[in-house]
């Protein structure tokens, strides 16, 4: 798989420069979910189109994914995508169900269910790989962010069937079948890897590995069944020498085990201050981590948040601002861009 020439900008970018450790003239900016549901420009242009479609359309993903950039001045563009996007390219029956999320047609119980899961090889996304570089030609000195979910979160989608709100189904499987979960999760870390040396290959300058329900775990299970597959997907992708970031939700008891898992960057959700996260992560340059519900207030309510977060992430060995999860539907954009804006403006 032969490597994209990634423009010099984009290689040696605040973001690229910041995710390494390495001194930045500013804090780079970006936000989780920028390309998507906030925007007015993105709800025209996905009318009539479902989400899985978009995510396999070369045209509007690279639209999809340059249009924050160009609204709102950020540092980075993250690849358009959804976590169920390798489980579909792999031939696995799953649809993502508008006001639901992602349903898959036959749940994985058994070990003859995980025997029976299709590999995901490259030539499956081709898509993928022209979505890439069709963006990075666009977005030239800005860098492009690939993305994948990782394999606990989509175990767990396949276990339960769709979204769980105790993953109790999951839980049964780690306890009471440790080898069938193990089985499974070994599977879906390899197409994690694949998936995201894709991207890579075709000119991401970043990749970020995001684990949704990893939250739902004590940091003793965490460790003795998911980690391991995290650190085999990190460690798949090392070797295509770009900056790693691995983000959660709700993990602040696991901050400790996911920076163990051989990211450069751990992504901070809003429920832990970045200096308390330094203290459980000691010597990593962090991503986050602004409430993104706080966008909902005046400006004048948030710059001084927004401030506070500058000022912790300048005590850290590099930092990354973004919010402490995704960008939430009915934000306003021009908060977003605002919050550039002041991040840029007290960090140049």
């Amino acid at each position: 798989m032969a490597a994209f020439d990634r423009p010099a900008p984009a290689r040696d970018s605040a973001l690229v420069r910041a995710a390494r450790g390495l001194p930045t003239d500013h804090v780079p900016v970006w936000f989780m979910r920028q390309a998507g549901r906030s925007l007015p420009e993105y709800r025209e242009l996905r009318a009539g189109t479902t989400m899985l479609q978009a995510c396999r359309t070369p045209e509007l993903v690279t639209e999809i994914t340059l249009q924050p950039v160009r609204r709102l001045g950020v540092d980075a563009a993250v690849f358009f995508s959804d976590i169920v996007v390798p489980l579909h390219a792999a031939g696995i029956g799953v649809d993502i169900v508008p006001g639901v999320g992602p349903v898959v047609e036959k749940p994985v119980r058994t070990m003859a269910d995980v025997d029976a899961l299709p590999e995901l090889d490259a030539g499956q996304i081709d898509d993928i790989a022209a979505s890439v570089r069709m963006t990075v030609a666009e977005l030239g000195s800005t860098p492009l962010i690939g993305f994948a979910g990782a394999p606990f979160t989509l175990a767990s989608y396949l276990i339960e069937g769709g979204p769980s709100k105790n993953h109790e189904l999951t839980k049964s499987m780690m306890h009471g079948a440790p080898d069938v979960f193990d089985a499974l999760l070994s599977k879906l870390s390899a197409m994690c890897g694949t998936f995201l040396s894709v991207q890579a290959a075709a000119g991401a300058s970043a990749l970020q590995l995001f684990d949704s329900w990893a939250g739902y775990l004590s940091a003793a299970d965490y460790r003795t069944y998911v980690l391991p597959h995290s650190r085999d997907v990190f460690a798949h992708v090392a070797r295509l020498g770009l900056p790693t970031i691995h983000f959660g939700v709700q993990t602040g008891e696991l901050l400790a085990a996911m920076g163990e898992a051989g990211p450069d960057v751990v992504g901070v959700d809003f429920r832990v201050s970045l200096s308390d996260a330094a203290v459980r992560v000691p010597d990593t340059v962090l991503q986050g981590n602004l409430d993104p519900a706080f966008l909902f207030a005046p400006w004048d309510a948030v710059r001084p948040v927004v401030d506070e977060i500058v000022r912790q992430g300048s005590e850290l060995p590099g930092h990354i601002f973004n919010l402490g999860h995704g960008v939430l539907p009915t934000t306003d954009p021009d908060m977003l861009a605002r919050v550039v804006d002041r991040v840029h403006d007290v960090t140049s």
